[in-house]
């Protein structure tokens, strides 16, 4: 007779504990009750995690090496790289904008691949030890600030944004910087945290921090204190100007909705569709979804449990992409800086944008979604 292994996992999310089997290629395992995926196999997933993790390391240095946009208008030029764009925010006294660019577009992306290939070159050479264990832990936490997709994405946006002002010259970094975008894309989906949790559980076993009454509360009341003031904070971020625009001495300001209509006036309505939507339609529904899903779990309501659970997951995952706007400003403004022929300059509102997304993703993790399954004190452990 044929025995099938099953290895025990317990989703994060619901915490039911699930016997998995061991998967073929490409198949994976969903919990019955939530709909997460606990975990999903591809063959020779580590190599390959290897392979992708490496070379987006390499394109991530090359793409620091040469400049990454040039823009020419009125007879005069500016090209820029990255590192160079970061200084001119810096100068333009947004010294911590620029470092809030720096760190979610190369540091943090370059350290979770970094740590990745780490982990997986142990699995293929060595054994597990205390120091993967570690790496492991921060790969986890790194992850969810990593936003080098976002940053790509914005850049496309600015090109569109100042195409109709001037030309603009893509430079070799720019494609190096796609190429390892794909590489971190591609990296992070053969990379399956659940088989490199089993690798590591005799060294670094998997901590289930225990629902109890007071952990419920702490979290149900952290959530609505940072949801109140990612709120707070939204205000300013829409009265404010985002950016100013000096064009031939004229200082024009521009708030995120006054960005949003003026590009749908010139006519380029999927660029105005997509900040509108990251901007203002994402924010604000992740506030309404948090205060909702917060609101039903302190009620301990016991109804549409997997609808609540899969709006959850959407919220998680579609957040930190509001960020699209923030690095659009960074890249005008490291872009566009021709004394008073043209240039543009961070307006007040983009930091108070930018803590409104990070607070409403630290919200996000703060929010217990255990507490959608588990409704009454006698299911507390």
């Amino acid at each position: 007779m044929l025995v099938v292994m099953k290895s025990i996992i317990r989703c994060e999310h619901c915490q039911l504990s699930v016997a998995v089997p061991k998967l073929e290629h490409r198949e994976r395992a969903i919990c019955p009750r939530c709909g997460f995926q606990l975990t999903a196999h591809r063959r020779n997933a580590v190599e390959n995690t290897v392979a992708f993790s490496l070379a987006g390391l390499v394109f991530l240095v090359l793409s620091l090496l040469f400049d990454f946009l040039s823009f020419k208008a009125s007879g005069q030029q500016n090209a820029m790289d990255l590192i160079d764009g970061l200084i001119t925010l810096s100068n333009n006294d947004y010294t911590s904008l620029a470092v809030i660019t720096g760190l979610a577009t190369l540091v943090l992306p370059g350290s979770v691949l970094l740590c990745i290939s780490v982990l997986q070159l142990q699995r293929l050479y060595a054994s597990p030890s205390y120091f993967s264990g570690r790496v492991f832990t921060w790969v986890k936490r790194l992850m969810p600030w990593s936003m080098a997709e976002i940053f790509l994405v914005g850049t496309l946006v600015s090109l569109i944004k100042i195409t109709s002002l001037a030309d603009v010259t893509l430079g070799m970094s720019f494609y190096a910087y796609i190429l390892f975008t794909v590489c971190y894309a591609v990296t992070l989906l053969y990379f399956d945290r659940e088989e490199t949790q089993n690798w590591l559980e005799h060294i670094q076993p998997e901590i289930h921090t225990p629902l109890t009454q007071q952990s419920a509360t702490y979290s149900i009341q952290r959530t609505w204190a940072l949801l109140f003031t990612a709120v707070l904070l939204y205000i300013p971020a829409n009265i404010f100007p985002i950016m100013h625009t000096n064009l031939l001495g004229n200082n024009e300001p521009s708030t995120i909705i006054g960005g949003v209509r003026l590009l749908w006036e010139a006519g380029s309505y999927p660029v105005a569709s997509v900040i509108f939507i990251a901007s203002v339609v994402v924010p604000v529904a992740k506030l309404l979804a948090l205060a909702w899903l917060n609101f039903t779990v302190q009620k301990r309501d016991r109804r549409n449990q997997v609808g609540r659970a899969i709006s959850y997951r959407i919220t998680e995952l579609v957040g930190r992409w509001s960020m699209i706007d923030v690095f659009v400003v960074a890249i005008l403004v490291a872009l566009i800086q021709l004394g008073n022929t043209m240039s543009i300059y961070p307006g007040s509102a983009v930091i108070a944008f930018c803590a409104v997304v990070f607070i409403t993703m630290i919200a996000a993790m703060t929010f217990d979604s255990r507490l959608i399954w588990y409704t009454s004190t006698e299911h507390y452990e």
